[in-house]
C-alpha cells in the first residue's frame, strides 16, 4: 500500500508539469505569402499593392527567402507602360516597386490555383527549389496577403480560374494539421473580401479584409501618366499606417485595424478574431510583417568554442582551493550524467516530461518490488 502511496504525489507532480508542455510552441520566425492574382495592363494597381506589401515586409525585415511573392501578370514589361520596367503606386513616381531587389517567385502563368494550393500545403514535385516552398513550422507566423477581382466566396485567378472559399479554408487546415504555422493573418483586399475566410475553421487564423458580403472595394487613386489606378483604398491605408512602424514598435494589429474608415475605403473593412487566441491590443504588428530576433546567451565566456590553455583543476590549484574528494567528483559527475541524459532544448518540454514520467515509474516500480520482498 505504501507505494502506491507514494505513487500518487509523483503522479500530481507529472500533472503539474504537462500543461507547459501544451503551451503554443515559441515564436521562432515569420513568413509572408503575397499574391497579385490579377492580369491584364488595367489591373496594374493589384500587382502595385502586392509589391507595396512585398517592399514594407522587407523594409520591417523579413528576408527574401521568407517571403513567397507571386505575381500574375508582368505590368512592368507591358507595351501600354509609359515608364518601361518600373511599378509605382504613387503619381510623384518617387519609388520603382520593381526595382533590381525583387525577388519573384511565381510570376505570369505559373500563379495558379493549383500552385497556390501547393505553396501552402507543402505538396511540391520534388523538382520545385527550395525558393518555391513555404518552409515554415509550427513556430512560424505566417502573413497571407492576397489582391485581385473577388466576389462571393471565391477569388480569381489570371481570370481564368477560381479558388473557393471552402478549398482555401481546407488548405489551412492541412497546415495546421502538419504543422506549418504557429499563426496566420489573413489579408484579402477584393470584392467581398470577407467571404473568402468565412468557411476558415483552423485555430491561430486571424483574418481582415477591405469589404463585406455585398460590397465593392474600390482603387483610391490615378496616375494621369500611366493611365491606369496604381493602389487599392485599403492597401493603401494599411501602407500609410506601416509607413510608421519600424522594427521595434510597439503598434498593435487592433491599432492597425483602427485605420480602416469606411468613408475613406467607400466601403466597410471587415475582421474575424474568433480563432485567434490572443487579444489584437497585445499582438505587435512587426510580429507578421516584421522580423523575429532570436537571441541567445551563452551561460559563460567562449571558452568552449577557442580552447582554454588552463585547466580548471590547474586554476583550483593555483587558487589554493583544495583538491575535491573522491566522494565529491563521483557524485558530480553522477548528477552530470542524470543531467545529460533530461537536458533538451527551450522547444522539447513534451520530451522532457516524458523523461521526468519514466524517471518516476522507474523509482515507484522498484519501491513496489522492495515492498513485496519486505511482505
Amino acid at each position: 500500500m505504501a507505494p502506491l502511496l507514494l505513487l500518487l504525489p509523483l503522479l500530481l507532480l507529472i500533472s503539474s508539469i504537462a500543461p507547459s508542455a501544451m503551451a503554443a510552441p515559441a515564436h521562432t520566425s515569420n513568413w509572408a505569402v503575397l499574391v497579385c492574382t490579377s492580369r491584364y495592363w488595367f489591373n496594374y494597381r493589384h500587382m502595385a499593392n502586392t509589391l507595396s506589401i512585398y517592399h514594407t515586409v522587407k523594409r520591417l525585415g523579413i528576408p527574401d527567402d521568407h517571403i513567397l511573392l507571386m505575381l500574375a501578370d508582368d505590368m512592368a514589361c507591358n507595351a501600354r507602360n509609359s515608364r518601361p520596367a518600373q511599378v509605382f503606386n504613387n503619381e510623384d513616381h518617387k519609388l520603382n516597386l520593381y526595382g533590381e531587389n525583387v525577388e519573384v517567385d511565381y510570376r505570369g502563368y505559373e500563379v495558379t490555383v493549383d500552385n497556390f494550393l501547393r505553396v501552402l500545403t507543402g505538396r511540391h514535385d520534388p523538382a520545385v527549389p527550395r525558393s518555391k516552398r513555404l518552409l515554415s513550422d509550427e513556430s512560424s507566423n505566417v502573413l497571407l496577403y492576397m489582391t485581385g477581382h473577388g466576389g462571393d466566396q471565391f477569388i480569381k485567378f489570371q481570370d481564368a480560374e477560381e479558388i473557393q472559399s471552402h478549398d482555401l479554408a481546407d488548405a489551412i487546415q492541412q497546415m495546421h494539421q502538419k504543422g506549418r504555422y504557429r499563426e496566420i493573418l489573413f489579408m484579402v483586399d477584393t470584392c467581398q473580401a470577407s467571404t473568402l475566410y468565412s468557411q476558415v475553421y483552423s485555430p491561430g487564423v486571424l483574418a481582415a479584409s477591405s469589404s463585406k458580403k455585398g460590397e465593392n472595394s474600390y482603387s483610391h487613386h490615378l496616375d494621369m501618366d500611366v493611365g491606369v489606378s496604381v493602389i487599392d483604398r485599403f492597401t493603401y491605408y494599411t501602407l500609410q499606417f506601416l509607413e510608421g512602424v519600424r522594427t521595434d514598435s510597439a503598434a498593435t494589429l487592433e491599432s492597425l485595424f483602427r485605420v480602416y474608415d469606411p468613408r475613406l475605403l467607400m466601403s466597410n473593412a471587415s475582421f474575424r478574431d474568433d480563432l485567434f487566441r490572443r487579444k489584437l491590443d497585445e499582438v505587435r504588428v512587426t510580429e507578421f510583417f516584421g522580423s523575429v530576433m532570436d537571441v541567445k546567451h551563452t551561460p559563460s565566456g567562449y571558452s568552449g568554442f577557442t580552447g582554454d590553455p588552463t585547466r580548471r583543476s590547474d586554476r583550483r590549484r593555483s587558487e589554493g582551493e583544495a583538491k575535491p574528494r573522491r566522494e565529491e567528483r563521483e557524485a558530480t559527475a553522477a548528477a552530470a550524467a542524470a543531467a545529460s541524459e533530461l537536458e533538451v532544448g527551450a522547444g522539447d518540454e513534451g520530451d522532457w516530461v516524458l523523461g521526468v514520467s519514466c524517471l518516476l515509474i522507474g523509482v515507484t516500480t522498484v519501491l513496489w518490488h522492495k515492498a513485496l520482498r519486505t511482505d
